[in-house]
């Protein structure tokens, strides 16, 4: 779901490799800044669930908290991503860190009520849709090729890995400090502007003014593309579903572990280890599925695995102690690492290329929203029950949805039928400038879509 576009470099010929890819200084810069922000981001989540929840001593509130990172997609994450494409991507990323910046030092000064907090939250996130957008079509840019691939494998890789230290850091110090850990995010985010200011070439726009319409007219088509075309409808709807249950237990991890009487673990340990559960889970389920099994069986795998994501969090009904809650999450992480790849690659390859960055922003926001919902209504839900009959009853519903997404997914033939329409549109796309339209003969457009889809 990344926007292509190519820079004036060729692209090189054979696979690329790691070496190749961190040879290109731009990219160096490019990561250690999206490393730094993303370490922050996590960070600051776990901070702030602890400190609204010592604030209020409610679940609902804590859990708000969390939400309120996801909700910006909410009211205007596509037309945001849209703003992007519209302005020097350098410039766009180096606005939103300093931005949220600003707002993280607020967030970290003593006396701020929770209601402070959560909007102060909800605005520095909504940075987040442009600054996700721009990083996106850059990156292209940097690397051309195969490095392009290698380089977003790599990206995918350490955001989950930052997601572990994040979570990990922020639980450990915000249980002697939140504030400490908000300034800490705060100093990222200068740190990620620097490195993009200083380390990234100035590009201009890749919309002109010539080629703008309606900004909402533009975002429209976005939507537009992914839900009305059966194929990338039914990919949407099964991630969206599989995301709506794997968050919640680092939503409500605070709480949870507070709730927990006695035990090896205090307070801090038991919500870092359920919070990194389902990053580290995905770590390894997406190093595992993608070395041992082939093309063809991660394919076939990809809707039970989507089941399982749900499923394996049924066991919370019976109150587990925090290692095995942390257990089911990592088994959840797992699962989903096993779908979010093959989905992902399967969407990019039935996305004509000139819809991509709406694309993106549309997918992006789809699954902030139905995680920053389904924690929200958990930590609602978890004022009333307790948490872990939240949690599991929460997870039976989730495989009821998931079945029914997976038991819906279109024909082979009609997947067919998407990727011979998308390598057309691809090759004639009047949309995509001359210099960038990749040239895919009319005759070879179908058999080379069917040839992609056999090695998924």
């Amino acid at each position: 779901m990344e926007a292509t576009v190519s820079d004036e470099r060729p692209a090189a010929e054979g696979p690329a490799t790691f070496r190749d890819v961190f040879a290109q200084a731009e990219f160096r810069a490019l990561f250690a800044a999206n490393a730094l922000s993303w370490v922050g981001d996590y960070l600051a989540k776990a901070a702030v669930t602890v400190l609204v929840y010592r604030e209020t001593q409610s679940v609902a509130l804590s859990a708000a908290a969390f939400a309120a990172s996801y909700l910006p997609w909410l009211i205007g994450g596509p037309v945001l991503a849209a703003v992007a494409e519209r302005h020097r991507y350098r410039q766009v990323m180096v606005t939103c860190d300093l931005v949220r910046m600003a707002l993280m030092v607020l967030v970290a000064l003593p006396g701020m009520p929770p209601w402070a907090v959560l909007a102060l939250i909800f605005a520095a996130t909504l940075a987040n849709p442009p600054s996700q957008a721009a990083r996106s079509a850059v990156t292209p840019q940097i690397l051309p090729g195969d490095r392009l691939v290698v380089g977003l494998s790599i990206i995918s890789s350490t955001g989950q890995a930052a997601q572990v230290v994040g979570y990990l850091l922020g639980a450990a110090i915000a249980a002697v400090s939140p504030a400490a850990a908000l300034l800490i995010n705060a100093a990222t985010f200068a740190v990620s502007a620097a490195l993009v200011r200083f380390g990234l070439r100035d590009r201009p726009p890749a919309m002109t003014a010539a080629h703008r319409s309606h900004l909402l007219r533009e975002t429209g088509q976005g939507f537009r593309i992914v839900f009305g075309q059966p194929l990338l409808r039914a990919i949407a709807v099964l991630v969206f579903s599989a995301s709506l249950f794997s968050i919640v237990p680092e939503g409500l991890a605070a709480a949870w572990a507070a709730e927990q009487s006695g035990g090896d673990l205090d307070n801090g340990a038991a919500q870092a280890i359920i919070m990194a559960a389902n990053p580290v889970g995905y770590i390894l389920g997406g190093l595992m599925i993608g070395r041992l099994l082939g093309p063809a069986r991660r394919l076939a795998l990809m809707r039970p695995l989507a089941v399982l994501a749900p499923a394996v969090l049924v066991p919370a009904l019976f109150d587990p102690s925090p290692l095995v809650v942390a257990l089911l999450a990592a088994a959840c992480g797992f699962a989903v690492a096993g779908l979010i790849p093959v989905a992902n690659g399967l969407f990019v390859r039935a996305l004509p290329d000139a819809y991509r960055a709406r694309a993106f922003g549309v997918m992006a926001s789809g699954t902030q929203i139905v995680q920053g919902a389904a924690v929200l209504v958990t930590g609602a839900l978890a004022e009333h029950f307790t948490i872990p009959d939240v949690v599991g009853g929460w997870s039976v519903a989730g495989v009821l949805l998931v079945l029914a997404a997976a038991l819906t997914w279109p024909r082979p033939e009609t997947v067919d039928a998407a990727l011979e329409a998308a390598a057309r549109a691809n090759s004639a796309d009047p949309s995509v400038p001359a210099g960038l339209r990749p040239h895919v003969p009319a005759r070879a457009a179908g058999e080379r879509a069917r040839q992609r889809h056999a090695v998924t």
